[in-house]
């Protein structure tokens, strides 16, 4: 059938599907990489990109909170800037967060893999497993879907938090210098790669159509979502780099957190570490077909993907034609498994993407408006701008896949 989503997600439920969203691979897997761009001043960026990760946060929120539809900035694009910037969103958002999804589905493979003592070959259908798994999940329902994404997260949080205050007497203020080991240029690339690792709280956005009271929820669920995100990720940035040093976190390997668990708590808490980092994964994982679930569902309602995507069960909670789309594309792109290529371009497609909800924010009137223009103008610009501080191989193919998004738009129509 085809219609309306019902409204079943409450604040409670927003914040933790925006934290099972975030808390995944950023903090497991891109704080390393931030701190081999930049050296201890990853934290800085850690930051910084919490600061433009609020800014995107305003316009989100006041977006959502006018227009509480799915499909996130594909939808506000539409109304705001026209079909041009709307297809867009929309095209950048299912690249970068499938992308996004095949990466998590492998870093949980990994995890499992080290866990379970299975060699690294069987990483790669492990991950095509988990990706069928989880999207036989979300198909059940948003509800079935909500109570695992809370055990999840709240696992998570207390195994990162222990990290955390369990590292920080160890801190040496020795290991904090040269604070900017990779210049200019390299903070820019770990501020713009690190704002990837908050970019969650989007997905809050794109499920304004089955939240309760949205303009009063999906404000709130959002900041609160970044406040408890911002702490945790400065905590265990500054822990991790203070303890172990810029270089040997960032050669720590596909489980940098392990060390560091390992150093500072004994081989307990590096078990809760591994484990908290599979569960985190599969969080992310499972948020993330939840989200690009329903920007197809928004996009198959406009027309600029097939009708039957638009197609919602009996029930009508979930699109489950979208779902097993979105599921059979990550799982296609998990048999890539390149996981740092993979991260850079979905900072390139990410930023392009919040670009675009900062500039639809811009247009806002009256009643609609929440918060001063001039935020969404800040925010445009910086996502505008580090999107080209990533590997130019990374924006070139970003650039390359709009082109071809929008041929292939021009001839379906």
């Amino acid at each position: 059938m085809n219609g309306q989503l019902q409204r079943t997600v409450g604040l409670g439920g927003a914040v933790l599907l925006g934290l099972g969203s975030i808390v995944g691979t950023g903090v497991f897997v891109s704080l390393a990489i931030g701190a081999g761009a930049t050296g201890p001043s990853v934290v800085l960026a850690l930051g910084l990109a919490g600061i433009l990760a609020g800014l995107n946060g305003m316009s989100s929120a006041q977006l959502a909170a006018a227009w509480p539809v799915s499909g996130g900035t594909y939808e506000y694009g539409y109304r705001a800037l026209g079909p041009f910037a709307g297809f867009t969103a929309g095209w950048m958002f299912l690249a970068a967060k499938s992308a996004s999804a095949a990466t998590a589905a492998l870093g949980l493979a990994g995890y499992a893999a080290r866990v379970l003592g299975l060699p690294d070959a069987v990483r790669t259908p492990l991950a095509f497993v988990s990706v069928c798994a989880v999207t036989g999940l979300v198909v059940l329902g948003m509800r079935r879907s909500n109570a695992v994404n809370t055990v999840l997260v709240g696992f998570t949080l207390l195994v990162l938090a222990a990290l955390a205050i369990a590292g920080a007497p160890h801190v040496d203020p020795a290991r904090l210098t040269p604070f900017f080991g990779g210049g200019s240029l390299g903070f820019l690339e770990a501020t713009a790669l690190m704002f990837v690792a908050y970019t969650g709280y989007g997905r809050i956005a794109t499920l304004g159509e089955e939240v309760v009271d949205p303009r009063r929820t999906i404000p709130r669920a959002i900041w609160a979502t970044l406040f408890v995100v911002v702490v945790l990720y400065v905590g265990v940035g500054a822990v991790a780099v203070g303890v172990l040093g810029a270089p040997a976190f960032a050669g720590g390997g596909p489980a940098p957190l392990e060390p560091l668990a390992a150093e500072v708590g004994g081989p307990a808490l590096r078990w809760a570490v591994t484990l908290a980092a599979g569960t985190a994964m599969a969080g992310v994982l499972l948020n993330l077909v939840l989200g690009l679930s329903r920007v197809l569902l928004a996009m198959a309602r406009r027309g600029d993907m097939p009708a039957r995507f638009a197609v919602l069960d009996a029930a009508g909670t979930t699109p489950v034609p979208a779902v097993l789309g979105v599921g059979a594309l990550i799982a296609l792109l998990t048999l890539i498994g390149d996981v740092k290529a993979t991260w850079s371009f979905s900072a390139f497609t990410v930023l392009v993407y919040y670009a675009l909800t900062n500039l639809c924010a811009t247009r806002l009137e009256g009643a609609d408006r929440l918060y001063p223009r001039a935020f969404a103008w800040a925010g445009f610009a910086a996502c505008l701008g580090l999107a080209f501080w990533v590997e130019p191989a990374a924006w070139g193919a970003g650039l390359a896949l709009l082109a071809a998004g929008h041929a292939l738009r021009a001839v379906s129509k």
